[in-house]
């Protein structure tokens, strides 16, 4: 999962985008990137690993000079956490193209290959991002202009809907033209834009939450619908076109469990009244299976659960208390890159007041359970600061199925819940009791913002993809190339490379 941005103004925005990836830090730890255009048509970079507070020094920042610029923060489902990978993406040809990329192509390989053989474009990396830029430069190639209109642009993304498959949003910058946002013809991936007035004129924001949005002041517009691209001009002019034959929105439900900030609004969906929804239709799922429970407390696992465990204390008429505390300085556990590294900031990033936990009957709640990692310690923290009994409650249904779509849950076999009925889960996370939201209430909890929606991207409780194109044989190969043991294997040879280098 990655967080895109960018922004038009009648001023300098290297500041907007800086904020902007601030507030969508939490999309991503593991790079960022800025690329603005400035008054000579020149692109300007900086991207490297690391938050965005680490990456971009005053030095930095006073160099992406121009009014127009897009960033990035990402984390790796692709490749893997070499500084080579951090985006935006730049190509050269035609006129100059960078673009920052959200989600993951499912036909990466194919694309890759036609790239090759067909466009004669090499892929320096293993990011199916350079792959989607090359992609847009390759269709923007073939209008052959010297200066392409938003006609143009519309053709060209038309053409890339034709060709790649999966989830993306997507910005871009076009020196010399303006800058693109589009979206997959599935609308997968969050993406929102939005407006402001100043005294010379309108600006104009995209980015992956309204959050982002809110913070530097534009208001909303509306989402970017699935299918459709935004090109805003030189002259500040903007441009909207429904460029796929059959747009059909399917958001990833998941954005809502877990990954989207609660103040942002999504599809029109409030995140934090969702979340609110499941933990009330969790409690009530509790009252059903257990309703002669012995709990004493609630006690929520910071932060993406806050919202649900409150509300499900609330429905239940049980004590809520905050019994862990989180070093906000330690990354999102589930969005480090191996296994090694989630075990060991599971206890850096969390510890437990004795008080809530002696001699009491803990009911734990979090957004949900992945690979049980952080479960499975959590519960332990909990046996070891006194709790009688410790049961657990997951906000979301079991994750059963690798995600494809940009979320890092590559491998089955590396999820609890994939094999497992939730007797046999409880057991291997070692909790008294566990229960999980049911599918249908997680889906009943989130359209009840937008009831217009008729479906979601469900595929990791349920299997189902969206895209139509995902096989046994797709499956099996993304394990291979993504899961924990492959990624440590590149961590260790992008040690030896960094200290070759350094030697």
């Amino acid at each position: 999962m990655c967080g895109i941005i960018g922004v038009v103004g009648h001023s300098a925005v290297n500041q907007s985008l800086y904020d902007g990836l601030i507030v969508l830090q939490h999309r991503g730890q593991d790079a960022a990137g800025i690329v603005t255009v400035d008054e000579n048509g020149r692109m300007l970079m900086r991207k490297a690993n690391g938050l965005v507070r680490d990456v971009f020094h005053t030095r930095h920042m006073l160099r992406l000079r121009g009014n127009m610029g897009i960033g990035h923060v990402r984390y790796p489902t692709a490749g893997c956490a070499s500084s080579a990978e951090a985006q935006p993406f730049y190509v050269n040809s035609p006129y100059g193209i960078a673009l920052a990329h959200n989600g993951n192509l499912t036909n990466a390989a194919e694309l890759k290959r036609a790239l090759f053989i067909s466009d004669r474009r090499h892929i320096n990396t293993d990011s199916d991002s350079e792959i989607l830029l090359n992609v847009l430069a390759h269709e923007l190639q073939a209008i052959d202009k010297l200066k392409a209109g938003a006609d143009d642009i519309f053709t060209a993304v038309s053409g890339l809907h034709k060709r790649c498959h999966g989830a993306y949003a997507a910005v871009a910058i076009i020196a010399g033209l303006g800058v693109l946002a589009f979206r997959d013809p599935h609308g997968i991936r969050p993406l929102i834009f939005g407006q402001r007035q100043t005294d010379q004129g309108s600006e104009y924001m995209v980015a992956s939450e309204s959050v982002a949005l809110d913070v530097l002041g534009f208001e909303v517009v509306r989402d970017v619908a699935p299918g459709e691209a935004i090109f805003i001009d030189m002259e500040h002019q903007l441009h909207t076109r429904q460029c796929s034959d059959r747009p059909q929105l399917t958001p990833c439900i998941f954005e809502q469990v877990y990954f989207a900030r609660p103040d942002s609004i999504i599809e029109n969906i409030s995140v934090y009244h969702s979340r609110v929804l499941m933990g009330e239709f969790l409690a009530r799922k509790i009252m059903r299976e257990f309703p002669d429970h012995d709990i004493d407390v609630v006690i929520p696992i910071p932060e993406s659960s806050l919202t649900s465990a409150l509300q499900l204390a609330d429905t239940l008429g049980v004590t809520y208390r905050s019994g862990f505390i989180k070093n906000r300085y330690i990354g999102r556990t589930f969005i480090m890159p191996g296994q090694k590294q989630r075990k060991k900031s599971v206890r850096q990033k969390l510890n437990a007041i004795d008080m809530e936990f002696k001699d009491k009957n803990v009911l734990l709640v979090d957004d949900s359970i992945v690979r049980g990692t952080t479960s499975q310690q959590i519960i332990q923290m909990a046996r070891e600061a006194g709790a009688r009994k410790v049961y657990f409650a997951s906000a979301a249904p079991p994750v059963r199925y690798p995600n494809v779509y940009g979320i890092d849950m590559p491998s089955a076999n590396e999820l609890i819940g994939h094999g497992r009925d939730v007797d046999e889960i409880a057991v291997a996370i070692g909790a008294d009791w566990l229960i999980y939201q049911d599918l249908d209430d997680l889906v009943r909890a989130v359209r009840h913002g937008n009831p217009d929606i008729e479906t979601f991207e469900t595929s990791v409780f349920d299997g189902r993809y969206v895209t139509g194109d995902v096989t046994e044989s797709y499956l099996a190969h993304l394990a291979d190339l993504r899961g924990d043991a492959a990624k440590e294997k590149r961590e260790v040879e992008n040690e030896v490379i960094e200290i070759h280098n350094n030697a």
